[in-house]
C-alpha cells in the first residue's frame, strides 16, 4: 500500500513539473550580465521570455559613418548624456532606408560600452513585454538602450499601446537607466489614409485642428523626445561613402578612383544610393580584387 502511494506521489510530482514547464514565468535576469554588451529578448513558444546574449556584436565605429554628421552629433550627444547620468531623451530615427539609422545606434553602443552602456533588442511583436524587461534591468548599474528596428504598427497591434505607455504616460515612474531607441522608415508609426484628412476641423480664425484619429496616430511619435531624420544620399555623398568603405577594406587611392564607375552602376541596378548599398558594393569589389 505504501509503495503504491509513493508511486502515486511520484507521478503527481512529475505531472506538476510538466505543468510548470509550460506555464508562463516571470522574466528572469541573466545569470551573467558580462556575457555581452548586447542582448536580444525572445519569447519562446511556451510563453517564457528570455534575454539572450549576442555573442558576436557587429563592429561599427562612429568614424566609419560618413555624410550623416548632423544626425551623428545629435545621437552621440544624447547617448553621452545618458551614460553620464544626465537627462536624455528617447529617440526616434526616421527616413530613407539604408542611410545608417541602426548602424549609428550600434556605433554608439561600441563607443560607450566601456562606460557601461548596454543594448537590448526587442522585436515589434514582443513590445508588449516591455514592462517586464524594464523591471528586470531597473536595478542594474549599467545604462540600457532598448532598441527596436524598423518599427511601424498596423491598426490594433498590442505592442503600440505598450510602447506608448513606457515612453510616457504610465503610472510607473520613468526608469533612469533605460531609454528607447527606435528606427522607422516613416515618421508616424501608424498607417495614414487619405480619408483621415476629412477629420481635420477649422476654427473661425482659420486655425486647423487634427481630428481624434490623427491625434492618436501622431501621439506615439510625439512621445519620443528626440526625432532625427535621415535623407537619401546624393551621388557625391554616395561615392564618398563608397570611398570610405573601400579604404576601410584596404583599397588604395588609385583603386578607389577606378572603382567609381562600377559603384555607380551597382547603385543604378539596385535603385538606391544608400549607405547600405555602398557598403555592399565595397565588400563585393574588394572581395573580387582580393580573389
Amino acid at each position: 500500500m505504501n509503495e503504491k502511494f509513493e508511486r502515486l506521489i511520484e507521478r503527481a510530482e512529475q505531472l506538476i513539473d510538466r505543468i510548470e514547464a509550460v506555464l508562463p514565468r516571470p522574466l528572469a535576469a541573466p545569470a551573467n550580465w558580462d556575457a555581452s554588451i548586447a542582448w536580444r529578448y525572445r519569447r519562446r513558444s511556451s510563453g517564457h521570455g528570455t534575454l539572450e546574449p549576442v555573442r558576436h556584436v557587429a563592429a561599427m565605429a562612429l568614424d566609419d559613418l560618413k555624410e550623416i554628421d548632423a544626425q551623428k552629433e545629435k545621437i552621440e550627444r544624447n547617448t553621452r548624456q545618458f551614460v553620464q547620468g544626465k537627462p536624455a531623451n528617447n529617440v526616434l530615427l526616421t527616413g530613407a532606408r539604408g542611410t545608417g539609422k541602426s548602424s549609428l545606434i550600434r556605433a554608439c553602443l561600441h563607443a560607450y560600452a566601456p562606460q557601461g552602456l548596454r543594448l537590448i533588442e526587442v522585436d515589434k511583436a514582443e513590445l508588449t513585454d516591455l514592462p517586464d524587461i524594464v523591471e528586470v534591468v531597473s536595478g542594474r548599474p549599467e545604462k540600457f538602450i532598448i532598441f527596436s528596428d524598423d518599427l511601424s504598427f498596423d491598426e490594433g497591434e498590442p505592442g503600440y499601446k505598450a510602447l506608448k505607455s513606457i515612453l510616457d504616460g504610465s503610472v510607473a515612474a520613468a526608469t533612469p537607466n533605460v531609454l528607447i531607441y527606435a528606427t522607422s522608415n516613416r515618421r508616424h508609426l501608424l498607417p495614414e489614409y487619405m480619408k483621415e484628412n476629412l477629420t481635420y476641423t477649422h476654427t473661425e480664425d482659420g486655425e486647423v485642428h487634427p481630428g481624434e484619429v490623427i491625434e492618436e496616430k501622431i501621439s506615439l511619435s510625439e512621445r519620443f523626445g528626440l526625432w532625427v531624420s535621415f535623407y537619401p544620399f546624393t551621388q557625391g555623398e554616395y561615392l564618398a561613402i563608397v570611398s570610405q568603405w573601400l579604404s576601410h577594406f584596404g583599397a588604395d587611392a588609385k583603386t578607389i578612383e577606378a572603382a567609381r564607375p562600377e559603384a555607380l552602376v551597382w547603385a543604378l541596378e539596385r535603385g538606391s544610393r544608400s549607405g547600405r548599398v555602398a557598403y555592399q558594393f565595397a565588400r563585393d569589389f574588394t572581395g573580387r580584387a582580393g580573389a
